[in-house]
């Protein structure tokens, strides 16, 4: 087995030819998000040892030589695919101005847009259970998941020292628990929605079940937080 690189290979030096793609375009930046896309879903669907890198090559119109060029192995592509799924993530709720809003307001639109994510989102949630199962063998490798994640947990400090402070929120809470609380709670209905569906036979796709599922979720994380 290859060993993993832990980032994006970078682009040659000028002179150094690049293997010759069978795709339409020679922008490098586009074929490798390309890549990186169509990969998450062959390894969300089939997991590291189950994904075939020539599916993924005739997929994204490339060869098996540039993927490997790119991302070193199928290990260092199956790393990529994950710290590019957390990367998106983080930079989407970066976006959300939490700081714009009131503190009960910005907590109730953060837990409201992780819960959104996570439904829509099942290839990134299929990437994390296997991960899980490899007991996080190869995100352990990687060089920068803990500053992709700095951010995640930064917004939830601020907002909640806001609430704090505004005699909102009450005291005593750690981020990283209350970050802990809304991923498991917004995890949770993608990740088991079928055992759960078919133990206590309900449609957790319909929309009513989905939004009121929502609802819920937001007033538990809300009312864990507020001050009595």
């Amino acid at each position: 087995m290859n060993e993993p690189v832990h980032r994006r290979t970078p682009l040659p030096a000028r002179g150094k030819a690049a293997p010759r793609s069978t795709g339409r375009t020679n922008d490098p930046e586009r074929t490798q998000a390309n890549i990186l896309q169509v990969a998450e879903t062959e390894f969300g669907e089939k997991g590291l040892a189950g994904a075939r890198i020539d599916e993924i090559a005739e997929a994204t119109q490339t060869s098996k030589r540039m993927i490997y060029y790119y991302f070193g192995s199928k290990e260092g592509l199956y790393l990529a695919v994950l710290e590019e799924a957390y990367r998106r993530v983080r930079e989407v709720e970066g976006q959300l101005h939490l700081e714009d809003l009131g503190p009960e307001e910005a907590l109730r639109r953060l837990v409201a847009f992780t819960f959104d994510h996570h439904l829509h989102h099942e290839s990134y949630i299929r990437l994390v259970m296997a991960e899980n199962i490899n007991r996080g063998e190869f995100l352990a490798q990687s060089r920068n998941i803990q500053e992709l994640n700095v951010p995640a947990i930064a917004a939830i400090r601020q907002l909640y020292e806001r609430g704090v402070k505004e005699g909102v929120f009450r005291k005593g809470l750690d981020p990283v628990d209350i970050h802990a609380s809304i991923s498991a709670l917004s995890f949770f209905n993608v990740s088991n929605r079928h055992t759960f569906g078919l133990i206590f036979k309900l449609d957790t796709r319909s929309p009513a079940y989905l939004a009121q599922r929502r609802d819920n979720v937001v007033e538990m994380i809300v009312r864990f937080v507020r001050k009595p």
